[in-house]
């Protein structure tokens, strides 16, 4: 998979930006508990260089939202660049998988398809032309870091991408083409594939197997066959494991660690894969990362062990550790290698109000779920019902989100109002626009409200939560009703940290906020969102609101 020397990369990657930076990330407070982590679909996002669009011959004839629209890595790393990360308090970025998707289109249902999305895997040693080179990427992590950012990649070990003209299905031993999940219980979800014409890889198989023949003409083609299998033996001699596809995916994910120095994955369809693999990735991916960290002790961000995040769909925080797979067949995922589960209740719970969603989650997090932490989302790339499709609601969007116990995931374009509807598309594909950029160029005017009025808002509340862990790491306690104040203590191993916050303020006057058992009488406390500060006398702090959100902490 390495394709230059250790100088070269490093020339290429880092470019015009300052060796300094490089060499020393900005040291923040951090626990994954409590990260703020920014999702994007890397093709959506922004366009830093046109000359990618289309690559390997695709050509711009999709459905509507189905194709390539020539956002890449070098447009994600001009974003980091410009501070557009750092202004939202983000913590983490989590980029789709950057690896080579199948050539052609797929034509069922919807109209042509590419593989823009990145779930579509030709090859997973290499970096798809339409995003960029491997250079491209390194660059990324390389200038995340440097902002102090971490980078989350996203993985697949459950399938492989459509069969096509151009793109024809593994081998037999590699891959299933059938039956179709009928999702009743593990078998149906597990030894299927998840949509017709969707190859699965058979990671049940222990039996050794041959690489693929179109990548092995592929890699020769490429002029990298002898180096990429070279590694594999010298993989498989070290580990002991049988060359069985499961093993060879596990090579390859790890690689892109031990290259690049992702700090965590985020599993792709969790629950279609055996769980223990899960594991075992875990264990090769963080020997990588140990290994990447040795390597580059002034580009590490600290000494945070390797994570990882699920999408086990239809993963509720209320599951705590159970998961039923169907007929009662249970699944602790926590124990199969995930620090993390995306939470896929949080868009329905979040009608039910702040308190009984804040409550309800911290009382889970300090209970059941103690040593391990969900991602609360508002709107996702396939959740096709979110909380605020056309955006009506994008102040209390934040609040609940931003709020919540545990990490909270931002799906690109939440914190400019991007809409989740394009004329003509259908399914998922609404939910995949391109960002909204000019919105917030121009402040365009939507709902009653504007739109970088309402990023302002997001920035606000997402730089607390970054200067403050207790926010989503800590225990809660409702402080009052009227106006609805609590508080969010931290107390782990070293850390300490506490604040309160208000919500649902009234305006253009100043009101005393109850911060008595967290902040003492004579105490200066600083309003994180207005930027105002006030003794606390009584038990008090008064404050005029802003937005109706008053963030109080030291």
């Amino acid at each position: 998979m390495k394709t230059t020397a250790l100088a070269v990369s490093l020339a290429l990657a880092l470019g015009t930006m300052a060796q300094s930076a490089v060499a020393a990330p900005m040291a923040k407070p951090f626990l994954w508990d409590n990260a703020t982590v920014y999702f994007l679909l890397t093709d959506r996002f922004n366009n830093a260089d046109k000359t990618n669009d289309l690559a390997y011959g695709r050509k711009a004839d999709a459905a509507p939202m189905r194709g390539y629209q020539g956002g890449d890595l070098a447009g994600v790393t001009r974003k980091i660049e410009e501070g557009y990360f750092n202004k939202l308090g983000v913590t983490a970025i989590w980029i789709t998988p950057p690896v080579e998707q199948i050539h052609a289109s797929t034509d069922e249902g919807t109209g042509k398809s590419y593989g823009f999305h990145g779930y579509w895997a030709k090859d997973f040693t290499k970096v798809d032309a339409n995003l960029g080179t491997e250079a491209d990427l390194k660059k990324l992590v390389d200038t995340a870091h440097a902002h102090g950012i971490r980078v989350l990649l996203d993985v697949v070990m459950n399938h492989t991408g459509p069969v096509t003209e151009l793109d024809p299905a593994w081998p037999d031993e590699w891959v299933r083409t059938g039956p179709t999940c009928t999702y009743k219980d593990a078998v149906t979800t597990i030894q299927c594939t998840l949509v017709k014409n969707l190859p699965d890889i058979r990671t049940d198989s222990v039996n050794p197997v041959a690489l693929p023949p179109q990548l092995v003409e592929k890699w020769k083609k490429e002029g990298r066959y002898e180096r990429e299998v070279k590694e594999l033996d010298e993989f498989f001699a070290r580990t002991g494991y049988p060359r069985a596809p499961r093993y060879y995916l596990m090579k390859w994910h790890a690689d892109w660690v031990r290259e690049y120095g992702f700090d965590g994955f985020r599993g792709d369809t969790a629950k279609h894969t055996e769980p223990g693999i899960w594991l075992e990735l875990k264990k090769v991916a963080s020997e990588a990362y140990e290994d990447w960290k040795r390597a580059n002790p002034k580009k590490k961000l600290g000494d945070d062990k390797f994570f990882m995040t699920a999408e086990v769909y239809n993963y509720a925080i209320g599951h705590a550790r159970k998961f039923d797979m169907g007929g009662a067949n249970y699944v602790d995922f926590f124990a199969n290698g995930f620090d993390n589960l995306i939470n896929f209740s949080m868009k329905d719970d979040a009608k039910q109000g702040y308190e009984k969603v804040f409550a309800s989650y911290s009382e889970q997090l300090n209970g059941a779920l103690k040593g391990y932490s969900v991602m609360n989302y508002m709107s996702s790339h396939d959740d096709g019902q979110p909380f605020d499709a056309m955006r009506a609601k994008p102040y209390e969007t934040a609040n609940l989100l931003l709020l919540a116990p545990g990490a909270a995931q931002v799906y690109y374009g939440d914190e400019t109002a991007r809409v989740l509807k394009h004329e003509g598309a259908e399914g998922d594909a609404n939910l995949r626009t391109f960002m909204n950029w000019k919105d917030l160029a121009t402040n365009a005017k939507r709902n009653g409200y504007r739109v970088a009025e309402v990023q302002r808002h997001w920035s606000l509340l997402g730089r607390f939560r970054e200067a403050h862990l207790a926010v989503g790491a800590g225990v809660h306690k409702k402080l009052a009703d009227g106006p609805y104040t609590f508080s969010r203590t931290l107390e782990r191993g070293e850390l300490r940290d506490k604040v309160v916050v208000a919500l649902d303020v009234a305006r253009g006057k100043a009101v005393p906020i109850t911060v008595a058992g967290v902040f003492n009488d004579g105490e200066t406390v600083r309003d994180y969102y207005s930027g105002k500060h006030a003794v606390v006398k009584g038990g008090k702090a008064s404050f005029t609101a802003s937005n109706g959100v008053v963030l109080i902490a030291k």
